[in-house]
């Protein structure tokens, strides 16, 4: 498959997980009163979930057994994990912008770093 096919596909499927991480940051913001960051990563929980399942079967189509996969996935999650914290505390708490545009420069950014750590390292594709 093309890598730009690929990434159209990672990008449905990230829609999927987008609707799981903002759903539980916008109902754990607006109807819980948490504060952002904390609500945003429970959310990025939620979504990494999501992305592990629809990603494995439709995006990279791997037959990468799960116990080899999960803890790269697990691994590359963590670094989007902290990526989604530094960019949201950044972007939201010191330069104060609104959250939900703050989490959408966010979720660009750890998007694109997730692409390519998941071709290459999570489910062992060669970049080409």
């Amino acid at each position: 498959m093309s890598v730009s096919r690929q990434f159209i596909i990672f990008a449905a499927v990230g829609v999927a997980a987008m609707i799981a991480h903002y759903g539980a940051l916008i109902g754990l913001v607006e109807g819980m009163g948490w504060r952002p960051v904390p609500a945003t990563l429970v959310g990025y929980i939620c979504g990494g979930i999501v992305s592990y399942l629809l990603n494995r079967r439709h995006t990279y189509q791997s037959d990468r057994p799960h116990e080899e996969a999960g803890w790269r996935f697990a691994l590359v999650a963590a670094v989007g994990f902290g990526l989604t914290w530094l960019f949201m505390f950044a972007l939201h708490d010191k330069l104060g912008l609104q959250y939900l545009l703050a989490q959408l420069i966010t979720t660009a950014i750890v998007m694109a770093w997730s692409f390519l750590a998941h071709k290459w390292f999570t489910f062992g594709e060669p970049l080409a």
